[in-house]
């Protein structure tokens, strides 16, 4: 394949890292595997632009994008509307999609893996056309991402310290809204504290990243109106991997799902793979079934067909 890597300077773990030698390492890494290979590092201002440009050109199978989960999101949304393939340098704090993927979180083992593996077609989400890997929320989690950018943090531990900081607050002071949800054949309205809509469902684990991205489903999630002790204890059973135990919580799985929030304030704001953006009053969350091509370790999506087949038995 003809591949470009694009290594985002100032994410996450790049930070600290010799990224000369990183460089010349992948470099070394593909062009041994076969691959026409070429890094680039990038100023994380620059990249989401240079990567448009090279998924752009008519000579390119896929690009590699290393960074934070913000990174990842615009270069999974690249490759999606360019249709070339996706290799992902997990550089940030929670690597979700990568952990979707099932690679590993090292960035230096991770080269080998994308250079040895294989090219697999997995779900992506959009909201409003907008493609997100991840998930769009609105309520609790916008409001914890706004109290943790309120805050000054310079490094991993103090972004995990500040997001810490801010979860607290959102426990103190929780948010109510009314929402109109079309989903599943159910229309309502509904006052809520949260809503979160996943690329997949969640899987049973304390991050809340979906376990396989092959399902052509998103997780539809609503909490209703909590008082400081039913977030806490809704932000236990999170960390338990038990969200759809949570009595306030209402779970469902569709391939689109629409919101109305009829009573929309001025500011009022949602989160996209991280992202805190400004909340339209109206969205359509939709699953794009094997639309994104991504790099994975060899094996790997026979294996999530096993685990797949597995599960349905066991149902």
């Amino acid at each position: 394949m003809k591949l470009i890597g694009f290594f985002n300077r100032d994410g996450g773990t790049f930070r600290t890292t010799d990224m000369a030698a990183y460089e010349k390492r992948a470099e070394q890494i593909f062009r041994d595997a076969g691959h026409d290979f070429e890094a680039v590092i990038v100023e994380g201002r620059n990249i989401v632009s240079a990567m448009e440009r090279a998924a752009r050109r008519d000579d390119i199978d896929g690009i590699i994008a290393g960074g934070g989960d913000g990174t990842i999101s615009a270069a999974a949304a690249i490759a999606w509307r360019n249709g070339v393939a996706l290799g992902v340098v997990p550089a940030g704090t929670m690597n979700l999609f990568a952990r979707s993927l099932r690679l590993p979180l090292d960035i230096w083992q991770t080269l080998s893996v994308l250079a040895t593996g294989e090219v697999d077609n997995v779900d992506i989400g959009s909201a409003n056309g907008r493609a997100f890997v991840h998930q769009f929320s609105a309520g609790l989690h916008a409001r914890m991402v706004r109290y943790r950018n309120s805050y000054t943090y310079r490094s991993r531990i103090g972004k995990m310290s500040a997001s810490t900081r801010a979860a607290f607050g959102v426990i103190a002071n929780p948010p109510e809204f009314d929402v109109d949800f079309e989903a599943g054949g159910i229309s309502e309205r509904r006052h809520v504290s949260a809503i979160s809509v996943s690329n997949n469902p969640f899987g049973t684990n304390a991050l809340l990243y979906a376990d396989s991205l092959r399902s052509g489903e998103l997780g539809f999630y609503m909490a209703k109106p909590l008082r400081p002790l039913g977030v806490a204890r809704l932000a236990i059973d999170m960390l338990r991997g038990r969200v759809r135990d949570n009595t306030d919580v209402m779970v469902m799985h569709t391939p689109e799902v629409r919101l109305h929030f009829p009573k929309l304030r001025q500011l009022a704001n949602c989160v996209m793979d991280g992202e805190l953006l400004p909340l339209e009053r109206d969205v359509t969350l939709r699953v794009h079934p094997g639309e994104l091509r991504v790099m994975v370790r060899q094996g790997t999506a026979a294996r999530v067909e096993r685990e797949g087949a597995i599960d349905s038995l066991a149902v």
